[in-house]
């Protein structure tokens, strides 16, 4: 893999500038949480080493779609459980999930 895990958290704290993950009180160091799953994921990209781009792409697409519907229904369960709005933009998508047959 052409990137370290040290790199790629230092790549996931610079996406987070724009886009900030909100850690609450959960118990762990944020960059402990960091350096664990950019370590999982260089582990993963390894052990695609004997895949073909195309598979390789592939496979991080989907895994990147898996943990994007994860977060997602995390977020609409705790909105949900506190009994928050959506923002705009989630209703947007929810509404056009409510139209599709």
């Amino acid at each position: 893999m052409p990137i370290k895990s040290e790199e790629l958290a230092a790549l996931m704290r610079e996406v987070e500038i724009d886009d900030p993950i909100d850690f609450a009180d959960l118990p762990f160091a944020e960059d402990a949480l960091r350096e664990l799953v950019a370590a999982h994921l260089c582990e993963m990209a390894a052990a695609m080493d004997n895949f073909s781009t195309e598979d390789r792409l592939l496979t991080l697409l989907a895994v990147s779609a898996k943990l994007v519907l994860e977060n997602l229904v995390l977020h609409l369960q705790l909105l949900r459980q506190h009994g928050l709005p959506v923002s705009d933009g989630v209703e947007a998508l929810l509404s056009r999930l409510r139209k599709t047959p």
